[in-house]
């Protein structure tokens, strides 16, 4: 009997062992990362279905699972607000936490989708591959492609936890972000020969200003500029081209602030929204226009009907408070970190 008990107590205990081994050895998981996993299109892009940034904090039902696994061979990924590149940055977090090598390699898939994205002029799109409408425009609006060259600059210096991505995504990686310097260089605007700022989105081929949305004419714009200036002024030892860029459009966003006015949401009962958003005098406030005329720097507000008008409140009331048509957009950068550019850098 002893000896059976002993023997049984051996038996157990390398049972133990052996199932706290099995437990130890399973990767550690992060519960949004593997959401995102689930969203992933098979390109290695992810979508933002019904034209919102997707909430990774919701638990998903087995049924919106399985849906998500049918719908893995869709092209509808996007980098609008965010999508794809904000991804990648957390799994890339989630990776160096958890070690999970399954986030590491779902991140290095997503890259590889924006390297195959972009385009021969250097930019990226709205959507890859999808083609239509607006989507092939190289696309600035809400730091879009800003956000994408992050990206690709992190993976490229193994900066910001990046530095597990595979060398060869790394090395063209590297090649992207000069492809998109110079798209940016080639897309600055000259209005009468002299150099201003950049709209949020501009042709593919003529790399003009372009249309987007019914309401996002061609335009300079007041918010987009400024992403893309920073990014500029993160170059190390900086080309003659690159700081006569950032210098022009330090310029223009000076040139066309507006002084004296603000931006004020009111409760309105008789609009459909219950609320509007009005202009007001305020000595003490400097604004910027969302999109400003390419050819006279004048601020123009457009509803869904694509009309130019001269004022906030002549468009509808749903474009009225449903866009960001003012905003103080470039107030930092002017203040502080363009001046400690100039003194790092000089004119």
């Amino acid at each position: 009997m002893t000896r059976l008990f002993l023997s049984l107590c051996v038996v157990l205990q390398f049972g133990l062992i052996g199932c706290c081994i099995g437990k130890s050895t399973e990767a550690p998981k992060d519960s949004v990362a593997e959401r995102m996993l689930l969203f992933q299109r098979a390109n290695g892009g992810w979508p933002q279905p019904g034209g919102d940034p997707i909430k990774y904090e919701k638990a998903l039902t087995k049924q919106e699972e399985a849906k998500l696994v049918a719908d893995r061979g869709k092209t509808d990924a996007t980098i609008d607000d965010g999508a794809t590149t904000r991804e990648i940055n957390h799994l890339v977090a989630a990776f160096a936490k958890t070690k999970n090598p399954t986030y590491l390699q779902a991140a290095e898939r997503g890259i590889a989708y924006l390297l195959s994205a972009q385009n021969a002029a250097g930019g990226w799109p709205q959507f890859y591959p999808d083609s239509s409408s607006y989507h092939p425009h190289i696309t600035y609006n809400d730091g879009a492609m800003v956000a994408v060259l992050w990206v690709m600059e992190h993976a490229a210096t193994g900066t910001d936890g990046f530095e597990a991505v595979d060398k060869t995504l790394a090395a063209r990686a590297g090649g992207a972000v000069k492809r998109g310097l110079q798209c940016i260089l080639k897309t600055q605007y000259k209005q009468h020969g002299k150099l201003t700022a950049w709209c949020a989105q501009h042709d593919s081929h003529t790399l003009l200003p372009a249309k987007a949305r019914m309401f996002e004419l061609p335009s300079l714009s007041g918010n987009e500029t400024v992403g893309i200036i920073r990014f500029l002024m993160h170059v190390d030892n900086p080309s003659a081209e690159i700081k006569q860029s950032v210098q022009a459009a330090v310029a223009w966003l000076e040139s066309v602030k507006l002084t004296g006015i603000a931006v004020k949401d009111i409760s309105d009962p008789s609009q459909k929204s219950g609320r509007d958003r009005i202009v007001v005098a305020d000595p003490a406030s400097t604004l910027w226009a969302r999109f400003y005329d390419l050819d006279t720097n004048e601020p123009f507000f457009s509803g869904r009907d694509s009309v130019r008008k001269k004022t906030l409140a002549e468009i509808e009331n749903e474009r009225r408070v449903g866009y960001a048509w003012y905003g103080t957009w470039p107030a930092q950068l002017l203040k502080k970190d363009y001046p400690a550019w100039v003194k790092k850098w000089g004119k």
